[in-house]
Parts: C-alpha cells; sequence; structure tokens
C-alpha cells in the first residue's frame, strides 16, 4: 500500500514542480534575456519482485534552461556592431545639419562676399560698396566661427555621452562579477542556477551594447570577459575599469582613447582597431574621424579662401595709396603634439591650393628623418631631414628637435583654423580695390591689341619703376612691350635714360598671361610691329590719383571665386563639395546601420526561437500538467480509499 501512496506523491510533487516551471515561464515572457525552462523527468528504479520490476513512480531530474551558446554569443557580438553603427550614425545625422544649404548657410554667406565685389568693380570709389563688402566678409568669418562652435559643441556631447557609457560599462562589469561569484557558490550543490545564468548572459548583452566583449568560461561556473582582445575586464569575482581620455601618444591633441585599468594597476591604453563593436566604439569612430575630418573640411575652407584673399589683397591699393593689409586674422603656423617634450616641431602654410583635408602624422624612422603620413588616406612622403624643412600638399613640416626612432608627432593644421578667424579691414577706404600698376595702349598703334586683363599676380611681385620728377620727365618710368611683328615682342625698361631692353623675342600669343616680376598682363588681337602696350607703376606722380578709380584688384578678388582650392572644386563651389562628402558619409553610415541591425535583427530572432517562451506552448502545457497533478491526485485517492478499507477490514 505504500507503494501506491509513494508513486502517487512522487507523482503530485513531479507535476507541481511542472506546473510551477510552466507558471515561471509564463510569469517572465517579457523579461530582457529570459530563458524558458523546463521540467526534466525521470523514472525512479523500479522494485524487484520474483514477477518483475515494480515501478516505484518519477523524480525530478532537472529543470532544464533552454540555452544554445553560440546563438548567445552571436547575437551579442551583432548587437555590439549594430549599436556602433547606430550611434554613428545618429551623431553624422546631427552634423550633416550643421552644414545647411540655403540663404542662411556657410556656402551663401560665401557666394555673397565674392559676388559684392562686383559693385566695387563697377563703381571703386563707392563707400557704400565698399562697406557691403566688408559686412560680407565679416559674416563669413562669423558663419564660419559658428560652425567651428557647434562642431565643438558636438564634440563635447559625444565626449558627456563617452563618460556616461564609461559609467555604465563599470557599473556592469562589476555587477557580472557579482553574479559570477553568486554562480560559483550555487553551482556547489551540483544543480545549475538558471536564472542567475540568465541574468549574467543579459548583462554580458547589456555591456556588448556600449563595448565588444568576448567571453571564456570557467570550470568553476564564472564567465571571463574580456575587451580590445585580450583585456580581462571581468575575471571570477574581479572587475576591471574602462575610461575614455586623451591619448597618451599625442598628450594637447584632443585625441580620445579607451584605457583600461585593471585592478591595483595602472591604466593601459587599448589599441582602437581592437575594439569591435559597441556605443563607445562609434562615438570615438565619430569623435576621432568624422567629427576631425568635418573640422579639417572646414579649417581648409577658413584657411584656403582667407589666405587666398589675403595675398590678392596684398597686391592692390586702397584709396590712400597704401599696400592692402590682410582682410583675416589666420594661423600662420601650428605646433605638433608628441608624449616627448624635447621634440619640437611645427606646420607652417605655403600654398592653399596644394591643402588636403587631413591631420598628418611624422614619423621617425632615421633620425632626422622619416615619414610624413596624411591620415585621411594613408598616403606617406620620405623626408631625408626634417631640420631642413619637407613640403607635404602645400604644408612646411620642420623640426628644430627631432624625435629618436619609433617616436610619432600628430599635426592638426586645420583644427583650429575656423573658430579663431576674424575680419580684419573695417574701414571701406581700406579695402584694396585698386592695381599697383596700370596700363596704355601706344597712341600710334595701327593693329587691334586690347587690354583683356591686368594684375599683379603673385608673390615676388615688383612695381614697375616710377619716371622721373622733371616736367615733362627725362624718362618716362614703367615696362613697355614693343611689338617687333605680330607675334613676337621685346621687354623694354623704361626707368631710366636711355630705355634699358631686358628681353628680346619674346613669343606673343593672344589671350595667353604675360608675366613679369609679379604681375602679369593679358592682350587680345594682333598687333602690328612698332606697336606698343606700356605698364607702369599707378603711383607714379604723373597718373596723378588715377588709382583710386581703378578697380583692376577688386576685379581679380571677384574672380578668385573660379580659382581652384579645395580638391579642383573652386572656391564658390568648395562648400558645395564639403555638404557632398559630410551627406555621402552619413548616408554610408545609415547604411551600414540598417545592414547591421538587419542582421542583429536576424540572429536575436533565432536565439529567441530556442530560448524565448511561447504562451501558446505554455498554456498548452498547464493544461497537460494540470490533468497529470489530477490524476495523481486521484491516485493518492485510490490509496487511501484502499488504505480505509483496509483497516476497516482488519479491525473487524
Amino acid at each position: 500500500m505504500s507503494g501506491l501512496l509513494d508513486v502517487g506523491a512522487r507523482a503530485l510533487m513531479a507535476n507541481q514542480v511542472a506546473l510551477q516551471t510552466a507558471g515561471h515561464n509564463i510569469s517572465n515572457v517579457n523579461v530582457a534575456g529570459y530563458s524558458r525552462q523546463s521540467v526534466v523527468l525521470e523514472p525512479v528504479q523500479g522494485q524487484f519482485t520474483g514477477g518483475g520490476y515494480i515501478g516505484k513512480g518519477v523524480n525530478v531530474a532537472t529543470v532544464l534552461r533552454e540555452h544554445d551558446e553560440l546563438l548567445t554569443r552571436q547575437a551579442a557580438a551583432a548587437q555590439a556592431v549594430q549599436a556602433g553603427d547606430s550611434v554613428r550614425a545618429q551623431r553624422l545625422m546631427q552634423l550633416q545639419n550643421i552644414f545647411t544649404g540655403g540663404t542662411q548657410g556657410l556656402g551663401a554667406s560665401i557666394n555673397d562676399m565674392l559676388n559684392s565685389l562686383g559693385d566695387v568693380v563697377s563703381s571703386p570709389t563707392d563707400m557704400t560698396a565698399r562697406t557691403v563688402t566688408l559686412t560680407r566678409m565679416d559674416e563669413m568669418a562669423a558663419r564660419m566661427r559658428s560652425a567651428s562652435a557647434q562642431l565643438q559643441e558636438l564634440g563635447y556631447a559625444v565626449d558627456q555621452q563617452l563618460s556616461s557609457d564609461m559609467d555604465r560599462v563599470n557599473t556592469l562589469a562589476k555587477n557580472i562579477a557579482d553574479v559570477n561569484e553568486q554562480i560559483a557558490s550555487a553551482k556547489g550543490n551540483g544543480q545549475t542556477p538558471n536564472d542567475l545564468l540568465d541574468k549574467r548572459d543579459q548583462l554580458i548583452r547589456d555591456l556588448n551594447q556600449y563595448v565588444q566583449t568576448t567571453q571564456i568560461p570557467a570550470d568553476d561556473g564564472t564567465m571571463g570577459v574580456f575587451v580590445g582582445g585580450s583585456q580581462a575586464l571581468v575575471l571570477g569575482n574581479t572587475a576591471a575599469s574602462l575610461s575614455v581620455r586623451e591619448s597618451q601618444l599625442f598628450p594637447g591633441s584632443a585625441q580620445r582613447a579607451l584605457y583600461f585599468t585593471p585592478p591595483n594597476g595602472s591604466p593601459i591604453e587599448l589599441t582602437s582597431d581592437l575594439l569591435g563593436g559597441g556605443e563607445v566604439t562609434g562615438l570615438m569612430h565619430f569623435a576621432n574621424t568624422d567629427l576631425t575630418d568635418a573640422g579639417n573640411l572646414l579649417g581648409r575652407m577658413a584657411l584656403g579662401i582667407g589666405t587666398t584673399l589675403n595675398a590678392q589683397q596684398a597686391q592692390g591699393l586702397t584709396l590712400d595709396g597704401t599696400a592692402g593689409s590682410p582682410l583675416f586674422s589666420l594661423p600662420t603656423s601650428m605646433p605638433g603634439y608628441s608624449s616627448n617634450p624635447a621634440t619640437a616641431g611645427t606646420v607652417t602654410f605655403t600654398n592653399a591650393a596644394a591643402f588636403a583635408a587631413s591631420d598628418y602624422e611624422v614619423r621617425f624612422t632615421t633620425p632626422p628623418g622619416g615619414v610624413v603620413v596624411r591620415l585621411s588616406d594613408g598616403q606617406t612622403t620620405n623626408v631625408a631631414n626634417f631640420t631642413t624643412g619637407q613640403v607635404v600638399d602645400g604644408l612646411n613640416f620642420q623640426f628644430t628637435s627631432v624625435g629618436a626612432a619609433g617616436e610619432r608627432v600628430l599635426f592638426k593644421p586645420f583644427s583650429s583654423a575656423a573658430g579663431s578667424i576674424q575680419a580684419l579691414v573695417k574701414s571701406p577706404r581700406d579695402l584694396a580695390a585698386a592695381n599697383p600698376i596700370n596700363a596704355q595702349m601706344g597712341t600710334s598703334n595701327t593693329g587691334t591689341l586690347q587690354l583683356a586683363e591686368l594684375k599683379a599676380s603673385g608673390p615676388g611681385f615688383v612695381a614697375p619703376p616710377m619716371g622721373d620728377s622733371a616736367s615733362p620727365p627725362t624718362y618716362p618710368g614703367g615696362i613697355q612691350l614693343s611689338f617687333t611683328a605680330a607675334g613676337t615682342y621685346d621687354v623694354i625698361n623704361r626707368g631710366s635714360a636711355p630705355p634699358t631692353t631686358v628681353l628680346t623675342g619674346q613669343s606673343y600669343v593672344p589671350g595667353q598671361p604675360i608675366t613679369i616680376d609679379g604681375w602679369s598682363i593679358t592682350l587680345q588681337g594682333t598687333p602690328h610691329a612698332g606697336d606698343t602696350v606700356s605698364v607702369g607703376n599707378a603711383l607714379d606722380p604723373q597718373y596723378g590719383d588715377w588709382y583710386t578709380r581703378d578697380a583692376g584688384n577688386a576685379k581679380a578678388l571677384m574672380n578668385l571665386r573660379d580659382a581652384k582650392l579645395f580638391d579642383d572644386s573652386s572656391m564658390a563651389d568648395g562648400y558645395a563639395s564639403l555638404m557632398a562628402q559630410v551627406g555621402t558619409r552619413t548616408q554610408s553610415a545609415q547604411y551600414a546601420a540598417q545592414i547591421s541591425g538587419s542582421i542583429a535583427d536576424n540572429l536575436e530572432a533565432s536565439r529567441t526561437a530556442v530560448s524565448g517562451v511561447n504562451l501558446d506552448e505554455e498554456a498548452a502545457k498547464l493544461i497537460q500538467y494540470q490533468q497529470a497533478y489530477q490524476a495523481s491526485a486521484k491516485v493518492l485517492q485510490v490509496a487511501q480509499n484502499i488504505f480505509d478499507n483496509l483497516i476497516s477490514v482488519v479491525g473487524r
């Protein structure tokens, strides 16, 4: 009789556990990371009798956790990549919003500034036209500074998010270590603590949202969590910490780096290439690459436009007959960033048309020589001796104290240019609209020569000599082009008596500039032998105040809108090129986020198919186990009746 009672009791308890487990599944259906549990039943060893083995009921062998380790790890890794791609795409959209088009955009202010010079060309003595041009220059500089400030604000927001993420990462790491300790203690009873394992897996998944990890299980049931390839963030019940701060390789450069600090150890800077996915990696990629590149594009534009306009302004004359002073304040050199204070190097700006929007690294291989690496594309330039300087992309890299072999120095030539640009010329009289030279056709010319363009064209400018002060002058001054035939001319210096022939038999091609002493003249038409063109100093007293009514340099300033400055884009189209580059990068990041999101969703769906709770299935199990429980209770009831009848019969 006791055997039947034991069978019923065991069955009752087993089905009660099954019902409790199904209820546990249903109650946790919406809990993130929960893995479905199922009861594993096993028969009790039967009792041997002469008639064979008689069954003794059922026992609960264990409560099994429906879990696929491979799918869990794959899903966590995919979610890490998706988190990094997603946060980078979000930040790039914010970056794209800084460089807007329309009338309020930076591009419109650049074009308005260049177009306003047209009124100065038409009326060089009009103070209003000159004032409008200077106002447009000030507006352009202000929008440059505003865009730079917005980039800095975006960088600050990223730093704040990184700081918050680091707090969350370190908290999760400590929680994983605590759960590791609980699991190790619980496994001492020989059974698996399913809910603790789920909790740890979910903590690891949460951690992978911020920084991608690899996991290695230990024999005691704990899980080692590693970052950056091999650094143990969690080992047993001990957790290390992570932090983001400036790279120790380039102090002062604001280059962000991830540091790993082991318990009771010193911080170790992790290589960015080994970080994998995660929100922290995405933010650092954005800050160190995307945001830096955008700042370089903006800074190159500020330096390119400012340097080019300043150079042309210097070639002209103001209404007071003085050489033009700089239109914009701009840096002339930038220091390098190195971990060795004894290494001293600077980069100076030599050719705006050759600027590339990039940071640069100088790497000393055989001091004082090494290589210059353009970080935007990895292009290298070998340098024999940095103490004598090396020009790369319009930048001159030079060191007064070189580094040791293997040392690296970071240069950020364009990073701060847009944030510091200021319009300097405030008085309309100080706009150098006039050419420092003028030109006159010979009064006895018989050909069809016409003046197309006259300007001071570049560095090394030397104004034509003035005539003497006698009245009438003993010698007229200036430089004369004297044509000996339709296609040849001589160059005559008329700054002395008698005039001196400087060059003979020079070739003339209509429309092709003739460049002498840093100024150029372009002629059209066909000359006859004996025709002349004289180029004189605009300040020569014999011309009076003619220079005040000349707008040759203003025209040259206006024509700079077509100058090729930004990767073969003109000054006027440079901002459109910047917008296109930022927009293309944003679209690429959004596409990458969509792809990685799709992969992560598919892997999570596969994991959920194994571990997730199906309410319909659990409801069916509830009915099944309920019926089994009722049947088990009926067995006990029958056994009780039989026992009662037996007692009644024996009692008689």
